[in-house]
């Protein structure tokens, strides 16, 4: 049932041509001004939107800036204790494998660092004390390590040449005659 609207109360007539506007028009007309209206407030409504979702991506990206720089720190903190550990853990292994070194060689009669340097120091002594007895004596001490060996060699009536091996005589090959 379609109801028949009174169009002597109705304002909405045209002024050329006075006749009553029929109901879809006016429902036309309605949509119309909704449209105006929204066109009106639409870029008003847009701008805002705009403003908020560009308001929202400003935080979005200083809460991922600050969740990145606290998982950078973390992860920073994290590989610093790793990085921590393995020289730990290297420096005992070092430790470790010197001490099974040092046991092996010790095993094999093999003097170790500290043996070498009491008996470079032993040396050391032996040799201010010769020194010594050779200035008591009248005699001039020897300039370098190498001179006691070679007046050692030369009080026992070694020579040089003497100290050498003789050398050998080739020997000819067997298969060389036969070809």
């Amino acid at each position: 049932m379609v109801k028949s609207f009174d169009t002597s109360k109705n304002p909405a007539s045209s002024p050329l041509t006075d006749t009553p506007t029929p109901p879809a028009q006016h429902i036309w007309l309605a949509g119309l001004g909704a449209m105006a209206k929204a066109q009106e407030q639409g870029t008003k409504a847009i701008e805002a939107l705009v403003n908020d979702g560009l308001a929202f991506q400003r935080k979005s990206q200083a809460e991922a800036q600050q969740r990145l720089h606290e998982a950078t720190e973390r992860l920073t903190h994290m590989a610093s204790d790793l990085g921590q550990q393995s020289v730990v853990r290297v420096d005992r292994l070092e430790h470790l494998f010197e001490e099974r070194v040092a046991k092996a060689l010790h095993r094999l009669g093999m003097p170790s660092m500290g043996d070498m340097q009491l008996l470079q120091a032993r040396v050391d002594q032996l040799q201010e004390q010769l020194n010594q007895i050779l200035q008591a004596n009248g005699t001039d001490a020897p300039k370098s390590k190498a001179a006691p060996a070679k007046k050692q060699a030369a009080k026992s009536g070694l020579t040089a040449s003497a100290k050498t091996k003789p050398q050998r005589a080739p020997v000819k090959s067997s298969r060389r005659a036969a070809d």
